[in-house]
């Protein structure tokens, strides 16, 4: 035989061994798929359905905290003829900060990138994101996407929220949306990257704030003030009776805050474990303190405890735990609430009746000074020599301590020079102060054309 027929011949049975052996291929093929997509699906996260369930209930409670909460809260500081005026604020702020972050807040702020100052766009429309989509937090925890999403969408919406009580009763409603939705944009999505992102600035320096000092409340107290500056003066503040309408909706309000905050705190731990009772006993003893503390300073100095004193330093106590909730030990925390109501006294009654400001809800002299306490005490309390769960290796109390002062530092820089040119725009595109005879009516009527009360 020729080698051409040979190897013609060897060319056949090759073809005729590889048909027959082709359905023998092809059925351990299909039998190795599923053996395959059973790895891959073993290989991936599965969320835990316990802390998937408790991260739903924390997110509701911090809803709780907004609506009706803070809502109440700030309506009841205010004159019965601004009521509405600042629930439609609160609840229309909100609203809109919610949509904003489903389509770019919450990229910008954990989109995933590696910039130090914002997260980029590959979270926008939320991009995607999937049910059975895993969120990559910092956390060992394995919990959806889509609860990490809306768990830090209630932070994003209550943030600006919070600035609302600074300037109520006399600001434009479309000027308090528009600024809004601008200020957590260029102020709010970048401070929270570079806190809580692990490619964020103050991430990288070793900044610590559990559940939002820096990113929430010094964010919102240095906006406030700020902003009520800018707004000025309430007409007649100084001479008119500007006392609270409804200390009994005012202590309503700042109990459902108390209750609520127990999502913000809890819930920032990401899982239901011991991080999280930490934090919920936390909570519990610095509020308890703190409400303490106001109300004996009050005694002292006033002659009589006040029920606005005891919601104030409620407010305060919260205030100055929520950066040190899982990080701090409880009798730190018992310490830091007994400490931070006598500094937030000391603004809201020396302070500002020395610079004459009006923060018609001491928005400044509670979250921002609180705040500012806060982030620092954490540095101090975080320390396992005085309960708390002790500092990375290598890093010293002093250390820490400055490393927080650091991060105050630029998010009052941050904020305060982004608010300035934030105020500034919207005060071009629709001004910021309602017109003098609106104010004296009152912003019920003259804003939305209805009242809260009727004779």
């Amino acid at each position: 035989m020729s080698l051409t027929k040979f190897s013609s011949a060897l060319g056949r049975i090759g073809a005729t061994g590889a048909a027959l052996l082709a359905p023998a291929v092809a059925f351990a093929q299909d039998a190795a798929a599923p053996a395959a997509a059973d790895a891959a699906a073993a290989a991936a996260p599965v969320a835990d359905k316990g802390d998937t369930a408790f991260m739903f209930i924390c997110t509701l409670l911090v809803l709780l905290m907004i609506l009706p909460g803070l809502a109440l809260f700030y309506g009841g500081l205010v004159r019965a003829k601004n009521m509405l005026s600042v629930l439609m604020q609160v609840t229309m702020v909100a609203c809109v900060v919610m949509l904003i972050w489903a389509v770019y807040g919450y990229s910008f702020a954990f989109g995933g990138g590696t910039n130090a100052f914002w997260g980029g766009t590959a979270k926008l429309f939320m991009a995607g994101m999937t049910p059975e989509g895993t969120a990559a937090t910092f956390s060992d925890a394995v919990i959806p996407e889509y609860i990490f999403f809306l768990f830090q969408m209630t932070f994003a919406a209550i943030t600006p929220a919070l600035i609302i009580g600074a300037f109520a009763e006399r600001i434009k409603f479309s000027a308090v949306v528009l600024f809004c939705a601008l200020w957590v944009t260029f102020v709010y999505f970048p401070i929270a990257h570079m806190v809580w992102d692990a490619s964020g600035l103050l991430f990288g320096w070793g900044a610590l704030d559990f559940a939002g000092g820096t990113v929430v409340h010094i964010n919102a107290g240095v906006a406030g003030l700020i902003g009520c500056i800018m707004v000025g003066k309430r007409t007649g503040y100084g001479k008119d009776m500007m006392a609270p309408h409804s200390m009994t909706l005012t202590l309503v309000g700042a109990a459902l805050l108390w209750v609520g905050w127990f999502g913000f705190n809890a819930g920032s731990n990401l899982e239901a474990s011991g991080g999280a009772m930490l934090a919920t006993v936390n909570t519990f003893l610095a509020t308890a303190a703190a409400v303490v503390s106001w109300s004996i300073v009050e005694t002292f100095t006033r002659g009589k405890a006040s029920m606005l004193g005891a919601a104030s330093g409620m407010i305060a106590g919260l205030v100055a735990i929520t950066p040190a909730a899982g990080i701090a030990g409880p009798m730190g925390a018992i310490i830091m609430g007994l400490l931070v109501s006598p500094l937030c006294y000391f603004f809201v009654s020396v302070v500002k009746n020395k610079f004459g400001y009006d923060d018609t809800a001491d928005v400044f002299g509670v979250h921002g000074v609180g705040g500012f306490f806060g982030a620092l005490a954490t540095g101090i309390f975080a320390s396992s020599s005085l309960g708390g769960i002790g500092y990375a290796d290598g890093v010293t109390m002093g250390g820490q301590f400055l490393v927080q002062l650091e991060a105050v530092i630029v998010t009052i820089l941050w904020c305060g020079i982004g608010s300035l040119i934030l105020y500034k725009v919207t005060d071009l595109i629709v001004g910021l102060r309602a017109p003098v005879e609106a104010e004296r009516e009152g912003l019920d009527l003259a804003s939305h054309g209805e009242a809260a009360y009727h004779s």
